[in-house]
């Protein structure tokens, strides 16, 4: 397939290095508020839309900021084109609807780049949750101890803002995470939280911490955060009727689940050093999105994260932030 990325900023250039590794998938266009084309492919045809693109193409990827995203689905399905977004799907349930109604009366696909959902030992425990092999799951922390200097708020004026970023860390770095907790476990009925701003000049919160209640009786806990300098690999613990078991950045780290063999992965994808910058250095879980999404338009199946996990993942954000 043929694609235009919408937006040129630092992710874009994760999706040029993929490219180069999908043979027969070709980027042939951006889009820019800015004009410029992702450092990493000058050559690219530059619009200030994408209808305004002359290059014939299939979907868009949009890497724009967090509150922009459904003003791009929406053009993209006005044209016939299917759309990949960038966590997270959007900032408000209007806007998510919106994109989401849009997509589905054009008939394209809307699928939402959760690349954690390909690490070989977050599917293994999927697999296990599912299949019920753990025992009733008691209690799940996760902890996003993350840290950014003041010098990454700085470098956009939307950047720790409500109206474009849509908040602080629960909403841009932790939103994978949250995405995973929700795969795993299933959306809270109850939830609680605190949330602050210690060490940064935002708008928006740097620290926080949420309690989450399931219908299962079990008892949640998230915290995310971008003062915790250095900053310090996302972990998962869980207790379970079996045992309990901790991951680290999508890892399993240790394995202590009675008559159940620790299905790690031998050779599992390189993390990202999420825990202090943006940058992604393995395009490998990109590049494995991106062959599912083209699966799912070829198949009219489902992909690995549609419109409706997107629109979960925010929703529980918001419940977070007391937006909804």
């Amino acid at each position: 397939m043929r694609y235009v990325i919408v937006g040129t900023g630092n992710i874009s250039n994760t999706y040029v290095a993929a490219f180069k590794n999908l043979p027969g998938c070709e980027l042939v266009g951006c889009v820019s508020r800015s004009g410029r084309t992702p450092k990493d492919a000058p050559h690219l045809e530059c619009r200030a839309s994408l209808a305004e693109i002359q290059a014939p193409f299939d979907a868009v990827i949009i890497t724009s900021p967090n509150g922009l995203h459904h003003i791009s689905a929406i053009e993209a399905a006005a044209l016939g084109k299917h759309v990949l977004t960038e966590k997270p799907l959007d900032i408000t349930m209007e806007a998510m609807d919106k994109m989401v109604a849009a997509c589905e009366a054009a008939g394209v696909q809307l699928a939402v780049a959760f690349q954690r959902r390909t690490n070989p030992d977050n599917v293994a425990v999927k697999k296990l949750l599912e299949a019920g092999a753990l025992g009733r799951i008691y209690a799940a922390d996760l902890s996003c101890r993350f840290w950014r200097d003041q010098a990454y708020y700085d470098s956009g004026d939307y950047r720790g803002g409500w109206a474009i970023d849509g908040g602080g860390p629960f909403i841009q770095q932790a939103s994978h995470n949250i995405d995973n907790y929700i795969w795993f476990f299933g959306m809270p009925d109850q939830v609680t939280s605190q949330l602050g701003t210690f060490a940064h000049d935002i708008e928006t919160e740097d620290h926080g911490a949420a309690l989450l209640r399931h219908d299962s009786g079990m008892i949640g806990t998230i915290v995310a955060s971008t003062c915790a300098r250095p900053g310090y690999p996302a972990r998962l613990e869980v207790i379970c009727e079996k045992g309990t078991f901790t991951m680290q950045d999508d890892r399993i780290h240790t394995w202590n689940i009675d008559g159940v063999p620790n299905p790690a992965s031998a050779v599992t994808p390189r993390p990202d050093d999420g825990a202090r910058s943006a940058a992604v250095a393995d395009t490998s879980r990109h590049e494995a999105v991106i062959r599912d999404f083209e699966q799912a338009i070829a198949s009219n199946t489902r992909p690995l994260a549609d419109a409706a996990d997107g629109r979960r993942a925010t929703e529980l954000i918001l419940r977070i932030y007391g937006k909804l």
